[in-house]
This record gives C-alpha cells, structure tokens and sequence, in this order.
C-alpha cells in the first residue's frame, strides 16, 4: 500500500514538474545574437530572446537582462497571436541595473562653430527632441531660458511669439509654442509651420485640451528656434543639414561626453484582444528611459471630460490579462509611462518609481465605443429621445479590475500639462492605494467620467498639485456621463422626472478613503461636474478642503479638513448627498446650494459663529463646535483626544501612519506632504493674533498703539509681521510692514475675514489686495502659486 502510494506521488511530481517546466533565456551587452541565450552564452538583444519566448510551446519563460544599457531599435511587441507560452518574465537578472532606453547613442565629430557654440553632423537615420549628454537631460533652444525655479513651463514670457520676435527668426519651421489654457486648464502645444512678413505665425496644434479656448497670454514659450540657441545647455538640430548646435556648459568635455538622444515613443507594447487576450507577462526590476516627445500625438479626446490623449507610453498594454510591471523605474520619458488601454483585466503596476517625465505615470484608458451615447465635448449632448437608455457599456473593451500600487510617482507633467500620476477613463473597479504622487502639474490622481464606476482609491499620499495650472484638485474628477448636459435648467428638468439615468454609466460605488490629500492651489478633494455615486470617509485633506459640485448619491464621512471646510456647488434637488461626522476647521462654502442634500448632519464646526451660519440654512441640527483636541497636529496626528467633542457627533478615529508608499527602498526616497500649522479657532476669533501664512506671519491689528504707528484710519487690517524671502507674499511684491485693508473686493478687518476669502477663492491662483504703505493705499495683486 505505501510503495503504491510513493508511486503516485513520484508520479504526480513528475507530471507537475513537467507542466511547470520553466526556460531561461539570458541577454548581456557583451552576447550575440548567434548565441543560444544560454547564461554563459547569453544573446545579445531583448528581442532576440523575445523571438524563442514566443516559441515556448505551453512553457514558462524567463528572459533575463544582465547589467548595461540596452538601445531599442524598434519598438518590442509582445502579441498574444503568435505566442505560445504559458507564462513570460523579462527582468534584470539578479537586481543588476538595466536601462531599456528608447533613445540612441550617437558618436559625433564636435567643431567650434562660433560663440561658445560647437556644431557635430548627425547620421542620417537620426531624427530627435531630447539630447542628453552624461545622462542629463538638457533643454532645446528656446525663449524664455530654461529656469529651473520658474513655476510654469520652467520659463513664460507674454512676448514669446510677439511679432517683434518672430522677425528676429529666419526660419523658425519646426519649431514649437507651448502655452497653457487661457483658463489654465492644462495646456496647449504648436508646431510652427512658417511665418509672413508681418511676424504672424502659422501654427497646427492645440488639440491637446478637450475644452479649446485661446492661449494664455502671459504663460507661453517657444523651443526649437535656431536663434533662440543663447545659453548654456541648449541645443538645436537643423534637420535639413543634418546639424546639431550645442551650447555647452563649462563642466562637460565633448570629446568624451556620451551623447543620446531619444527616438521610440513606445518601448514595449504587449497585446491581444478580447477573444484573445495577452496572459501573465511580468516585467521587472527595468529602468526605462528616453522615450521620445508625444504631444503633439495627444489629441484624442476623451469623451466629455477636459482630456484629450495619446495611446502610448515607454509600456503600453492592451488586450491582456493578469499581466504585471514590478520594480522597475521610469525616467526622463518624452511622455507617458504606462498606458493600459482598451481591454485589459487584473492588471497590476506595483513598487515602480516614475519620475521626471514628460506627460502621466499610469493611465487606464477604455474605448469610447464601449459607452453608450457618448459625447465628446463639454458643451455637446445628445437629447432623452435619441440617448441608448441601456445601463452599463455595450463592449467589454475597457481595463476593470487592474491595480497601481505602493508605486512613488513625482515630476509628471514636465511638458504636457493635462497630465496626472494616475488617470482612469472608461474603465471599471480600478485600484489605486498605496501610492506616493507629489510634484504635478494638475491633479494627482484623476477620473474622467463616472463609467463605470467601483474604483477603490485608498492609503495615497497626494501633495504638491496643481503646481502649474488652476482650478483642480489633489483628487479630480468628472461625470459628465448620459444624465448631464451643460444646459443646467435642461438637466434639472431631466433628472427630475427620468433620475434612473444617473446611474445608467456610473453604475458603482467609487471609494475615497484613508488618503492624505494637500492642494495648496485648488481643492484636496474635487469632485466636479457630474460626479456621481462616491463613498468618501477617513481621509486627512491638509489644505484645500473637500468640493462637491453638482452630481448625486455622495456620501462624505470621518474626514478631517485642516484649516478649510466643505465647499457644496450648485447641487441638484433630491441629489442624495450626505455629509456627517466630519472635522471642519472653517465655516461652510456653498455656492447656489437650495437643497441641501440627504444628511448634512452631526459635523464639528471650529465655533459657534460657523454652526449657526449652518443651521441657518437648515442643515447641522446635531452638529457641534469646539477644539477637536488633536493628538498632535504638528506631526500631522489629528487622531483625537478621548475628551474630544468630535466623538460626540460620531466621528471615529483612523490609521494616520499608513499613507503613501511603503516599500523599503522607494520609502526612503519618498517626499513628505509640509504640515500645515493650525489657524485654529481661538486666533480666527482674534484671541490670539498670529499665524503662518504663505511663507510669511501675520497679525490683526490690535489697538491705538498699531493704528498709530502704522497710520491707519481706524483699528482693523492684516499686519505683515514677517516676509520669507522666497515666499509667496514677496514674489507677488508685498513688504513686512504692509497692512492688508481689503480682499477680492472685500474688507478685511481680521485674519479670519481674510482666511475666508482666501480658501473660498484660491483656486483662482490670486487675490486682488489693497494694502496701507507707509500711510499710502496701494493695490497689488496676491499670486497663490
């Protein structure tokens, strides 16, 4: 009996062994694509081994990459048609350092040409936006210089295309403007097709925002003009002669410096498609790098939210399934990162670290086909009569049920200003958690419809947003879904009578919870237009508050907003909305609210002025004011005393230690959110009279002695105490001594009259002030960012 049991079991092993057989292909830079890929025989290229993958026959593959540099000459497909085994892993062998580049090295003959400037021939075959020499990206020709502490663009001038400069420019086709929006809602891109005599351009492009309007008239830049070749650092390749001109800085010797340059806009691409999806494909431990520019290929629109894209990235996957990227990096991209576009199923991106590059990190992008009646822009709409009433999508080509996870992603959006750490478009129960986004120029994490809702957004640690545009949040979404229409008196009359068309796209709960958010130029948390059908609880906002505009069925619970409030827009009748057992720390913001929603109820309020200011509009019954008693808001624990009247109104403690990354090695490196010191209660109510603010400390005025000295009319006014020098107080002109009268139109007797103002406008990115200098009124104008 037990030599018959033995044998099956030795059977059973034999058979699981030969079921589980795995290959092993090697790649080193010193190989050759002769070899039979063998460790000690290893190939030379990534796509020579990717050739015998395919050919695995039912087997698990595993390519691994020794250390080195490896130059892609074509883009590397992965498709689910031709390949035959059970499972693939590209990774660096062994955690050796390996760089995918879809640049190119170049060996050039550098001359003295004149002014500091060398000049090489390039080889034919060579077209290219990004140079990089010893590693190091470096700036293109361009009006104004690159500088690295500029808030927008690293550099604007409002005469950038001034036609007084263009007749400086002999032939400036081929060149680029980059603008923002004139509403600063991400940005535009031109590629400069020629001029006329009177210095006015020919330009194609703008196409890269959903919602056009002209350019903004201050915040432009031109590139790629010979003569603007005027700093060290920049550089220009005149096409036509096949010449590059490089200005270099004084620490680099040409005659030994590596020169790259970028050439692929997407590295790796794994496909299938529904019927045949691509499976269980793992890259890890790979830094890609140098990828081409592509914004001039965003301009798909996405359906009516304010994006337009492009479907490529240094990865792109479409058509696969529990396909998987792990610890690898992304830097010094021409664009996009990782791409999942179309139909894709448990995906997952996890412990990368994406930097420094030129559009999103990672973005889960479905196809417009799959909606039912869609729109694709803002202001279009289709009538009842005419709208497929079907709930849910009509295709199955959308990502659903991928994850982004303990990933660190900073300096997005370097050039293309519609960009985010994570975007979610036409896609389905998305899991964002664990991650650290910091550094971008809109929002951090974004969705752009409510199709088809059930995503999960949790543990994140998202601060430093909105850096360069305005009107946005940390957290941004729309939901310009099937029930909206920019006519707001048709959609009211619509949803009155029809309210199952809300739910027809956004068919799931969407779940915020247990992030820590910090917009210091928008909202923390900004659910706009439409948005619909979100549960949002336990999260810390540090700075800008929590927005709702109109949309239906949101559930806001046990968050906490430091030194801001609930900022309710223009909601429905009968929206659902529910906002109870949450910390407040300034009154209300509504605008054109009448209907308040479901619950509004059970909140702490910071006093009684801004409970009462509540009940009026008859919400808030049970809710009361008072300290909250954090437990240590200086280290950013707001968990609460045991004594705390928060407790009374429902509200619960929560994890504050367990936002953002944690893996080790990219923990580390991860930046922190700034925490902010409290403008509690008793100094708004002028108690106490100082406070830290925009870099700078203010106090009330208090008494003859302060009208005296500083020559006011009567005993009120802001005191500029102290000014940082590089605060945002100083840049927009102010001096230690000005008193602040009036803002937005508004006087200001206190700081709690002027906080008001401020964190009900902000996002506006400034404030009109009038201040007394030196007993003189004078008008400046407050830049937030």
């Amino acid at each position: 009996m037990h030599f018959f049991r033995f044998f099956f079991l030795l059977a059973y092993a034999f058979s699981s062994t030969k079921c589980t057989a795995q290959i092993s292909f090697y790649v080193a830079a010193t190989g050759s694509d002769t070899h039979p890929g063998s460790i000690e025989k290893p190939f030379k290229t990534i796509e020579k081994a990717i050739v015998q993958a395919r050919q695995a026959n039912g087997k698990a593959v595993k390519i691994l990459i020794r250390k080195g540099t490896y130059y892609i000459d074509k883009t590397l497909t992965i498709n689910a048609s031709n390949a035959s085994f059970a499972s693939l892993e590209i990774a660096g062998y062994r955690n050796e350092p390996v760089v995918i580049s879809g640049g190119k090295s170049v060996k050039l003959t550098w001359k003295p040409f004149q002014k500091g400037i060398y000049q090489a021939v390039v080889p034919n075959d060579l077209s290219f936006e990004q140079l990089f020499i010893n590693g190091r990206k470096l700036p293109l020709a361009r009006y104004p210089n690159y500088d690295a502490g500029a808030r927008v663009f690293h550099g604007t001038a409002a005469d950038a295309i001034s036609a007084e400069r263009v007749k400086t420019w002999k032939n400036p086709a081929g060149g680029y403007v980059h603008a923002l929006h004139a509403g600063e809602w991400g940005g535009f891109h031109y590629v400069i097709k020629g001029k006329n005599d009177k210095g006015e351009l020919t330009l194609e492009g703008g196409w890269q925002n959903n919602r056009p309007a002209p350019m903004h008239k201050q915040y432009r830049f031109v590139e790629n003009i010979r003569e603007e070749l005027d700093a060290p650092g920049e550089w220009f390749f005149d096409r036509p002669t096949r010449t590059l001109y490089f200005f270099p800085p004084q620490n680099i010797n040409l005659s030994t410096a590596l020169v790259e340059v970028s050439a692929l806009k997407n590295t790796i691409e794994l496909r299938g498609t529904t019927e045949k999806p691509l499976c269980n494909v793992r890259l890890k431990n790979l830094h890609f790098a140098q990828n081409e520019r592509s914004f001039m290929e965003t301009k798909e629109p996405l359906v009516r939210s304010d994006w337009t894209f492009y479907r490529g990235g240094a990865v792109l996957f479409e058509g696969t399934e529990n396909c998987r990227i792990t610890d690898c990096q992304f830097s010094n991209l021409g664009g996009n990162a990782v791409v999942i576009s179309n139909y894709n199923r448990h995906d997952t991106v996890s412990g990368c670290h994406i930097h420094h590059i030129g559009a999103s990190a990672v973005a889960f992008i479905g196809d417009p086909k799959a909606v039912r009646s869609p729109s694709f822009r803002y202001e279009l709409s289709i009538p009842y009569e005419q709208l497929d009433k079907t709930p849910g999508p009509q295709s199955n080509n959308y990502p659903q049920e991928c994850t982004v996870t303990n990933n660190l992603i900073h300096d997005m959006g370097q050039l293309e200003k519609q960009a985010t750490g994570v975007q979610i478009e036409l896609s389905s129960s998305i899991t964002v958690s664990q991650n650290s986004i910091y550094n971008t120029p809109r929002a951090g994490i974004n969705i752009g419809d409510g199709a088809w809702g059930g995503h999960l957004i949790e543990y994140n640690d998202v601060f430093n947003t909105v850096l360069e545009t305005g009107d946005h949040g940390a957290f941004n979404s729309w939901g310009r879904d099937r029930f909206w229409y920019a006519n707001r008196r048709y959609m009211d009359s619509l949803v009155a009578v029809h309210p199952e068309l809300i739910l027809l796209d956004a068919q799931k709960t969407t779940v915020i919870r247990h992030n820590r958010f910090r917009c210091d130029h928008g909202w923390d948390i900004d659910l706009d237009d439409g948005s619909s059908n979100y549960h949002i609880y336990n999260n810390v906002c540090l700075n800008g508050g929590l927005k709702l505009r109109e949309g239906f069925y949101r559930k806001v619970e046990n968050n906490i907003m430091v030194n801001n409030s609930f900022h309710p827009h223009v909601w429905f009748k009968n929206s659902g909305d529910v906002f109870r057992h949450n910390i407040i720390m300034k009154k209300y913001f509504p605008i054109q609210i009448s209907d308040w929603g479901t619950a509004i109820d059970r909140n702490l309020f910071p006093d009684s002025t801004a409970l009462a200011l509540a009940q009026k509009n008859g919400t808030d019954r049970q809710s009361t004011a008072g300290n909250p008693l954090f437990v240590n808001a200086s280290t950013g624990d707001y968990s609460v005393l045991s004594s705390s009247p928060a407790l009374t109104v429902g509200f619960k403690n929560f994890p504050m230690k367990a936002f953002g990354v944690q893996k080790t090695s990219l923990k580390k490196q991860a930046l922190q959110p700034v925490i902010p010191a409290l403008i509690n209660a008793q100094i708004l109510s002028g108690k106490a009279s100082f406070i830290s603010f925009l870099g700078g400390t203010l106090k009330n005025v208090e008494g003859l002695g302060d009208r005296s000295a500083y020559g006011l009319p009567d005993e009120t006014g802001i005191i500029l105490v102290e000014i940082g020098k590089k605060s945002l107080l100083a840049a927009s002109g102010l001096l230690e001594k000005d008193v602040i009268r009036s803002a937005d139109g508004k006087a200001v007797k206190t700081i709690n009259e002027l906080m008001d103002i401020y964190q009900s406008i902000n996002w506006h990115g400034k404030i009109q002030l009038e201040i007394i200098r030196n007993q003189q009124l004078i008008k400046l104008e407050l830049r937030l960012k």
